[in-house]
């Protein structure tokens, strides 16, 4: 029988001072940095976490990650909520934000994923939405709305997997496309994401999240 059945929410606002580390934090806010000679930038602030790559011409990979610890399930998540702010993308620049699994260096190998992306080789601002369940990979669906210097709040849906529905400032974006993760593996679980990377260049780009959540639903009992 069950004896309470509810939603919870993980919810960070990001208002204290943190710098991230490749050791689990607050909230399980861990840093992968791949940079040899440069020195990104990875903490808070009091406009949120801001992830800022080095002026420094080399490739550089910054993730903002929970130790690869998939607390959340992929079945049991109604809806990823996220506000935040991009600058100086350039041509280099790739950023992906929203909810995968296992970290990699190459975010399309990230085995499950519903996130945004901006691939600054294509466009400096345009934001496209991707979702990967292991056998429906849906790449580059252009949205029609753009990040530059403002802040924007950008959901996820994914009340039913069957059909994953994006957000931009409330108005649906992609939804021409429909975003099948169905058949992801039974229990398979997720994590806040959110890569940041260059291939070379001395340009400095940076994402600013202020405020990242995840409502999931639960069940107490058999």
């Amino acid at each position: 029988m069950t004896v309470e059945r509810g939603t919870k929410s993980f919810n960070d606002h990001f208002d204290r001072a943190q710098i991230l580390t490749t050791t689990p934090g607050h909230n399980g806010w861990t840093v992968a940095d791949t940079s040899s000679s440069g020195t990104p930038t990875y903490l808070t602030t009091a406009d949120g976490l801001k992830l800022t790559l080095a002026a420094t011409s080399e490739p550089e990979i910054v993730t903002a990650y929970q130790n690869d610890i998939l607390s959340f399930k992929l079945a049991d998540i109604q809806r990823v909520d996220m506000t935040l702010l991009v600058a100086g993308i350039d041509a280099a620049t790739t950023l992906v934000f929203g909810v995968g699994s296992a970290q990699n260096d190459t975010a399309d190998s990230v085995a499950n994923h519903a996130w945004f992306r901006i691939q600054g080789s294509v466009s400096t601002s345009a934001v496209v939405a991707e979702t990967d369940d292991g056998t429906n990979d849906n790449n580059d669906v252009a949205t029609g709305a753009g990040l530059a210097d403002v802040l924007k709040r950008l959901v996820i849906d994914l009340n039913d997997l069957r059909n994953v529905k994006f957000y931009i400032d409330g108005e649906r974006v992609a939804e021409g496309t429909t975003f099948d993760m169905s058949n992801v593996a039974s229990g398979a679980g997720v994590q806040p994401f959110i890569q940041l990377q260059k291939a070379s260049g001395t340009g400095t780009p940076s994402v600013t999240i202020r405020k990242f959540k995840i409502d999931s639903t639960y069940s107490y009992g058999a």
